[in-house]
């Protein structure tokens, strides 16, 4: 109340100050209120001001907020077009690789998308973009550039879905060159290497050796690279050597493959 009765007075004089001349009573009266006041005016001062500067900086802080937002929705848009661009690049280059495939030889080939990868880590199973129309068949093989994923299942005009050699049930006819040993590989789930059997106790296995496929029983051409020797050892009292194989094709990274036109030789 105090405050605002010296702000009254205050602007009581200010109006008498304009009317008058600054002489006479009148004017004495302004300089004795200017000097009482000067003191006061300079306090009220300091408290007001710190209002007004904390109005100020809440209305720069909202400004502030706005642009880290939109700062934020521009970074988030740049990942996603960064996102979209690697994608673009791998397939692109996975397409270009798969152009010139020395193992296919003359068969014919058609070029398929993957748009669904295994849902479960037995069930190797993957979903391609091509189908029958593209003259697509159960039993096809179906490979990367590194060399052998799968063969087809299933097909409708438009779809195929994969058996990938990481199957639990899975298995191909492999064989191995420097020894010519012959063998089968079979799946053993995601991310865990294929087991070859029927290799004899007595065959030399170098870790790392090629293997491709041999043809035997006419589900795969010969020749198509399988993978490489992960590990060998002869078990004692044991018919068969153990024997692991490591995929030459990344099956947790498919995105473009070949389907080989070959249909199995039953």
């Amino acid at each position: 109340m105090v405050l605002l009765f010296l702000v009254l007075l205050s602007l009581t004089f200010i109006t008498l100050d304009f009317r008058g001349d600054g002489g006479g009573i009148t004017g004495g009266l302004r300089h004795g209120v200017e000097s009482f006041f000067s003191p006061i005016q300079s306090l009220v001062g300091a408290v007001v001001e710190p209002i007004g500067n904390a109005f100020s900086g809440i209305t720069d802080y909202g400004a502030l907020e706005d642009e880290n937002a939109r700062l934020k929705d521009r970074i988030a848009d740049l990942e996603r077009r960064a996102a979209v661009g690697d994608d673009v690049r791998k397939e692109l280059a996975d397409a270009l690789a798969l152009q010139d495939l020395s193992f296919v030889g003359s068969i014919p080939t058609v070029s398929a998308r993957v748009v669904s990868t295994p849902v479960s880590n037995f069930e190797q199973v993957i979903e391609l973009d091509k189908g029958s129309d593209k003259g697509i068949d159960v039993g096809m093989p179906v490979v990367t550039a590194a060399g052998l994923a799968g063969r087809v299942t299933e097909v409708t005009s438009h779809r195929s879905r994969v058996q990938l050699l990481s199957d639990s049930t899975s298995a191909v006819g492999v064989l191995l060159p420097t020894s010519n040993e012959r063998g089968a590989a079979e799946g053993e789930g995601t991310d865990r290497d294929l087991v070859i059997d029927f290799i004899e106790p007595e065959v030399k296995v170098a870790s790392g050796e090629v293997v491709v496929t041999s043809g035997v029983g006419g589900s795969f051409p010969p020749g198509i690279p399988v993978g490489n020797v992960a590990h060998s050892k002869a078990v004692p009292g044991e018919l068969q050597r153990s024997v692991t194989l490591r995929l030459s094709a990344d099956l947790a990274r498919l995105n473009m493959v070949k389907v080989l036109q070959w249909k199995p030789q039953r």
